[in-house]
């Protein structure tokens, strides 16, 4: 043992001290510094060692070495000019060095010594159970977990052949190939089921350290399991649900015979078990292939085959798919519905759909078909309209699109998700019209009904209302829509009190206005309210360049509606329909091409001259210019065609000779009022068109 003398009591002093302490081969004999209040001094007396404040004193007690931790040069001179020959005198700086070297060394293992400690806490908080093993294949860690699944505490695992804590362990064979092995199953001695994942350790270079395993205890979700697919109550289970559902279904196994059905596809095909269960898949088939077959040649579901079923031949819509367990194709389950009870319910759709588009503005700008600058212009109004409260009056012949217009104005507005009423103020008798617009109240009239009745303005509360034809209203019903505009609110038929309401305006008229109140047949206060907004939709004769686009728009829409397929029209035929003056507009073109298509062979696609019926004063050749050939006898038309004509030319006659009221003409003639806008409108007759022509 080394008999060490520390001369110096500080940081450095004190650290030496520390350090030598616990070293075995050397003996601190006396620490020395002229400062008795040093840390080294007071520590050496804390542990019984000697100090003093003169080394001189001590040099030659058998002193093997001297540690300078004065770091005094003269000091340092000194101790090597006294010492005895045999005691080695180290500089303070080595030693200082020294210590601080040690001094890292001790902290880097206390860190290492704690991130060990925390890697052990966590492994031990997880459920998993894991053991580690070295190259010689002996434990050297298991966790709480693996304590747990195997039943073993770690006093009695830890530094013995894993083979002997698990008999069934492939880690050594993991250890020998060097691969990992991933979710394998395993089943230890005491019954427990585990599924493991097993690893080599391998350092940086290749070198072979251990290996590792990381298990988890499924014993109770393997028996679980095992209960849950027991055959008997499975089939209990799903014979239970098909039998309870509604819908028609039938199984069939991998070689195509019937193993089941419900009581629901006994209802749809009249077949019962008998008649099903152990047949081949085809004894349902009335007509057609059986869609079980199919499934089990291709493995392929199948969706929304018509086919008829049982011995009545039942329409019914077919749905099959293949069950396929573990890769292996096992059979096939159909779905079956009832075509009548599909159309029934698709009736009911269309009605609802009906009802609905009854309430909502069906058409936007982008269905508004038109590049000249007339119709720009009106556009860029309407779109600037619709972004305002103000009432909207638009002003056109008939047939240009009004309604169209006021659809796409509500559906441009903040309005849109509200409700948008329509009303034809012509085709409402006088007598209704103001109950109609205004509601009423209980006992107003006769007939009335109980608790009265909203009117449409009320329906129309924050959404838009559309007044069509609003020209053809009577000086009293002019008075009441003035003073709801003024006052924003109706007082129903029968009623005194008046109900408030937040109703955008849109109204339509092919009148001139203008003339209507000089001729006093319009009020000129009211004109002055609705014209607040006013947007002018050009004829078509105006703008004949659209009348290509119009045309292409039209046959799409009318292929949907017929059933056609269309594509275009020839360059004759459009020429032929640009040089027409079009009274009718653009309701007039819709029924040209439509009635076009109607009378074309179904694989013609190409709309051409002698497809589309001479138009009136419009002949298709220069030798052909009567204007009513019916009068004068067959000029080569179809027998409806020429009866259109006479008709068409009754209908102005008597529509010229009532001074254009349509209420009169329809008198005259024998029909009713909507009979004779159905003509009207068939035929495009129109005020402005026939006083043009007069």
């Amino acid at each position: 043992m080394k008999r060490v003398l520390v001369v110096g009591g500080g940081k450095g002093g004190t650290a030496l001290l520390t350090l030598l302490s616990q070293t075995a081969t050397m003996e601190i004999v006396a620490v020395i510094d002229i400062n008795e209040e040093a840390p080294g001094i007071r520590h050496a007396k804390e542990k019984g060692i000697e100090t003093g404040q003169d080394w001189k004193v001590w040099i030659h007690e058998n002193i093997d070495i001297v540690i300078e931790a004065t770091g005094d040069e003269d000091v340092f001179e000194e101790l090597l000019q006294a010492r005895p020959k045999k005691t080695v005198v180290i500089p303070g700086s080595v030693a200082y060095i020294t210590s601080e070297l040690l001094e890292e060394k001790n902290n880097l293992l206390s860190e290492l010594q704690r991130q060990s400690n925390n890697q052990e806490l966590i492994l031990n908080s997880i459920h998993d159970g894991m053991i580690v093993i070295n190259d010689r294949e002996e434990v050297t860690f298991i966790n709480r977990g693996a304590e747990r699944i195997l039943g073993m505490k770690r006093q009695n695992v830890l530094e013995k052949p894993v083979t002997e804590i698990i008999s069934t362990s492939r880690l050594p064979h993991v250890l020998r190939v060097r691969r990992k092995e991933v979710n394998q199953k395993l089943e230890l001695e005491n019954g427990r089921k585990l599924v493991t994942t097993r690893i080599p350790l391998i350092g940086p270079n290749e070198e072979l350290m251990g290996a590792f395993s990381v298990f988890k205890d499924i014993t109770e979700v393997v028996d679980l399991a095992e209960e849950l697919t027991d055959l008997k109550e499975v089939k209990t289970m799903l014979e239970a649900i098909i039998n309870s559902s509604e819908e028609a279904i039938s199984v069939v196994d991998e070689h195509g015979m019937g193993i089941m059905i419900n009581p629901a596809y006994t209802k749809i095909t009249g077949l019962t078990e008998k008649d099903i269960v152990g047949k081949p898949a085809t004894a349902d088939i009335s007509e057609g292939e059986s869609m079980h077959m199919r499934v089990l040649q291709t493995r392929r579901a199948v969706r929304g085959v018509r086919m008829s079923v049982g011995p009545s031949k039942k329409e019914v819509i077919v749905n099959v798919a293949p069950v396929i367990v573990d890769g292996k194709l096992k059979g096939s389950v159909g779905v079956l519905h009832d075509v009548s009870e599909i159309q029934s319910l698709t009736s009911e759709l269309k009605k609802a759909r009906q009802i609905i588009r009854n309430l909502e503005a069906k058409y936007t700008f982008d269905d508004i078909v038109g590049e000249s600058s007339e119709m720009k212009l009106a556009l860029e109004q309407a779109k600037v309209g619709a972004k305002t409260p103000a009432t909207v009056l638009l002003r056109g012949e008939s047939g240009t699109g009004k309604e169209l217009f006021a659809h796409a104005i509500h559906n441009e507005s903040e309005r849109r998700h509200n409700k948008f009423i329509r009303v034809n103020c012509a085709a409402i008798a006088e007598s209704i019209l103001e109950s109609e617009l205004f509601g009423y109240e209980e006992g107003a009239f006769s007939g009335a009904k109980r608790g009265g009745k909203r009117g449409l303005f009320e329906e129309a509360n924050h959404g838009s209302i559309f007044l069509d034809e609003i020209g053809e209203l009577s000086q009293h019903m002019q008075a009441k829509l003035l003073r709801v505009l003024q006052e924003n609110e109706i007082v129903r038929v029968g009623g005194t009190k008046p109900t408030s309401i937040d109703v955008r305006v849109i109204v339509a008229t092919n009148v001139n206005m203008e003339k209507a109140i000089m001729n006093r047949n319009f009020r000129e206060d009211l004109y002055y309210r609705l014209n607040r907004l006013p947007i002018f939709i050009p004829p078509l004769r105006e703008r004949v360049g659209d009348i290509e686009l119009l045309v292409n728009h039209l046959v799409q829409k009318l292929n949907q509606d017929y059933g056609r397929n269309v594509t275009r029209v020839n360059d004759e035929a459009l020429r032929y329909l640009e040089g027409y003056n079009w009274p009718g507009n653009v309701r007039e073109l819709e029924n040209i091409i439509g009635r076009a298509m109607i009378y074309m062979h179904l694989n013609e696609e190409e709309i051409q001259l002698t497809h589309i019926p001479e138009l009136w004063q419009h002949p298709k050749s220069s030798e052909d210019t009567d204007e009513e050939p019916i009068v004068e006898g067959w000029n080569g038309r179809t027998l409806q065609d020429s009866l259109d004509a006479y008709e068409k030319k009754v209908l102005m006659e008597a529509f010229r000779a009532n001074q254009f009221n349509k209420t009169q003409t329809a008198k005259s003639l024998g029909i009713s009022i909507r009979n004779l806008y159905y003509k009207m409108d068939k035929y495009g007759i129109d005020k402005n068109s026939m006083q043009e022509f007069s």
